[in-house]
């Protein structure tokens, strides 16, 4: 019974804080309050007031940076402690102390590293003769040894070096060649010559012609102040799984900016060492690459031409970017029939000098009283097919070739393909190159472009037959600002200049059609 008569201590002071006595306390509470914040928002103000005037009071100037990483970066090219793994995006990239005009880039700002053979130099120092001009262009051949005339030096051939020594390097690739070596060190090499006013090195092989003025029109999209490592694929879907997708091929070419050229050369040795298993130079450049943290800048328009046999179906569908390098020229047939692969290539040169930005790209056309469908590959070849292909079709490679590895078939490209014809009736008439000139009346390039006669199975379409057109003319306005105009992120191609397509049914009768057709 006490325990029933005894109240809950909690509910005591539950009674305690209710009664009117516990009124005072909580009054003195609530007026102190009050007073305690205005102090804090007092004492905050003028702090934030104070340590204002002593930043604006100690500010330096705008030029100058407290947190540089200049000393930072310096001390760590210099230890041998360096890690494997690098994040670029956390170092600080900086322009050259000698501060350039700001001028677009042109063919002076560049310098070619070409890795030759000397066993094979006198035959393919004529592929160089093609592309390089001397009085426009830098560029330095590397050798493996002496050859014969190196004193007397080809005028129409950048100057001869041999490169140093690379015993001391370890190699254990069983498949491969320690040349590999050698030639991934070119681009390093070619920097401690100290060539003045050079914002790219481009790397290549002695079997590579590049299209320099594309090349520029490419290499003027990205800041040569920043860090880039630009290139291309492999064609064989095999040799992108085996070696990478993420390298740039050097036979097809890759440019490499100044500033990650002076990173590279301080690292390269180091790095060559830590990769005695690799096969070839390209992929000794992709590792020292990673290392420094640099991802790979597509451009399809560098070749590295990984196949065999013929490349009419590749460049008559070249992708919608700017050609620029053919690799592997000795292993594929001549790009032109009835002629020496060295004859076509420069064959070849006439077009480009005319216009270097439309060369190779495709325009597709549609004849619809004949059914036809025309393809041109401008400054290269034409194409009518008997029947209406779709452009997603035309624009996808005919597979005029093989892959570079010979049991592969057709799905170990990295990319689309077509048959040549599915029908026998589809079989295109082919119709290349032949003539070309500018008519300055007109500011017009004018392209003929002659039958190219092969077996065509008899068809019974009831449609026009184009076996009767011996020649195609072409019309074509140069636009050397194309591809200032297109977004390399949509890759648009369409353009207000039309291409006029006349076909004559012999080359003494008058003309048979006249079409318009829009670049595609």
């Amino acid at each position: 019974m006490k325990l029933n008569a005894q109240k809950d201590p909690e509910k005591i002071i539950w009674d305690q804080m209710r009664s009117p006595s516990a009124n005072p306390i909580s009054g003195s509470q609530t007026r102190t309050l009050p007073k305690l914040m205005i102090w804090l928002i007092l004492l905050v103000s003028v702090s934030y007031v104070v340590y204002t005037l002593k930043l604006v009071s100690t500010s330096r100037a705008c030029n100058d940076e407290p947190f540089t990483t200049n000393r930072h970066l310096s001390a760590i090219s210099h230890n041998n402690s360096l890690p494997l793994i690098q994040n670029h995006t956390s170092l600080a990239i900086h322009r050259r102390e000698n501060h350039e005009p700001r001028q677009e880039t042109g063919l002076q700002h560049i310098v070619f590293g070409i890795a030759a053979s000397a066993k094979l130099w006198e035959q393919r120092q004529n592929y160089i003769k093609i592309w390089y001009k001397p009085q426009e262009m830098r560029g330095i051949v590397w050798l493996d040894d002496k050859v014969k005339n190196q004193g007397r030096e080809d005028s129409n051939l950048p100057p001869i070096k041999i490169s140093s020594d690379t015993s001391r390097f370890s190699y254990t690739n069983k498949q491969g060649h320690r040349s590999a070596i050698r030639i991934s060190r070119i681009v390093s090499e070619t920097l401690r010559l100290g060539l003045k006013n050079v914002r790219w090195f481009v790397m290549g092989d002695d079997d590579t012609v590049f299209i320099a003025e594309n090349l520029v029109r490419i290499l003027r999209k990205y800041d040569h102040n920043q860090y880039y490592y630009i290139g291309s694929l492999s064609e064989s879907h095999l040799q992108n799984i085996y070696f990478s997708y993420g390298m740039a091929y050097g036979g097809g070419g890759f440019a490499v900016s100044y500033p990650l050229a002076k990173a590279l050369d301080k690292m390269q040795d180091r790095c060559i060492q830590r990769y005695p298993g690799l096969y070839g130079s390209d992929d000794r450049m992709q590792a020292c690459m990673a290392e420094l943290g640099v991802p790979l800048t597509k451009e399809v328009g560098f070749h590295q031409y990984d196949v065999y046999g013929n490349l009419f179906g590749l460049l008559a569908a070249h992708p919608v970017t700017p050609l620029v390098s053919l690799h592997h020229l000795d292993v594929v047939e001549p790009i032109f029939p009835n002629a020496t692969r060295v004859q076509a290539l420069r064959w070849l040169t006439v077009p480009m000098k005319l216009d270097s930005a439309g060369l190779m790209q495709q325009s597709i056309c549609y004849d619809k009283s004949k059914r036809w469908t025309v393809s041109v590959s401008w400054g290269f070849a034409v194409q009518i097919f008997r029947g209406v292909f779709s452009p997603r079709e035309i624009e996808m490679p005919s597979r005029t070739f093989l892959n570079w590895y010979r049991k592969a078939d057709y799905t170990a490209y990295a990319f689309n393909t077509r048959p040549v014809s599915r029908n026998p009736c589809q079989k295109p008439f082919v119709f290349y190159l032949s003539k070309v000139k500018f008519d300055s009346s007109l500011n017009t390039t004018v392209s003929e472009y002659s039958r190219h006669y092969v077996p065509h199975p008899a068809c019974k379409w009831k449609m026009a037959d184009p076996d009767k057109i011996e020649t195609i003319v072409v019309h074509k306005k140069p636009d050397p600002h194309l591809w200032d105009r297109v977004s390399s992120s949509n890759f648009v191609y369409f353009v207000t200049s039309t291409i006029k397509l006349v076909f004559d049914k012999s080359r003494k009768s008058n003309m048979g059609a006249l079409w318009l057709c829009l670049c595609m």
